[in-house]
């Protein structure tokens, strides 16, 4: 795609100075800014195929002890003496 844009001179030779620092063409360096600061394609399959490596990967005794861990920490850590998840609710509302 050709895409022509007006730049402020200032604007254009801070680009062009820092371009040639890196040693690229202008319109290489343009690129790679463009890919940088714009959002991934497609961030949703991304996160899914992270998510997914994580399931195949993962150590289902591991997974269980650190959600163990992990509501005993938030039980502990609160201002209330009313627990987030009390045992009497394990396998009914968690």
């Amino acid at each position: 795609m050709r895409l022509t844009i007006d730049l402020p001179s200032e604007l254009e030779q801070r680009l062009t100075q820092e371009a040639q620092r890196r040693g690229l063409a202008v319109d290489a360096f343009a690129v790679q800014l463009l890919d940088k600061e714009l959002p991934p394609r497609d961030r949703g399959m991304e996160l899914v195929t992270l998510l997914q490596t994580w399931l195949d990967v993962a150590d289902p005794e591991e997974q269980q002890e650190t959600g163990e861990y992990l509501i005993r920490a938030l039980d502990e850590d609160r201002l209330s003496d009313r627990k987030l998840f009390p045992p009497e609710l394990k396998g009914v509302s968690w």
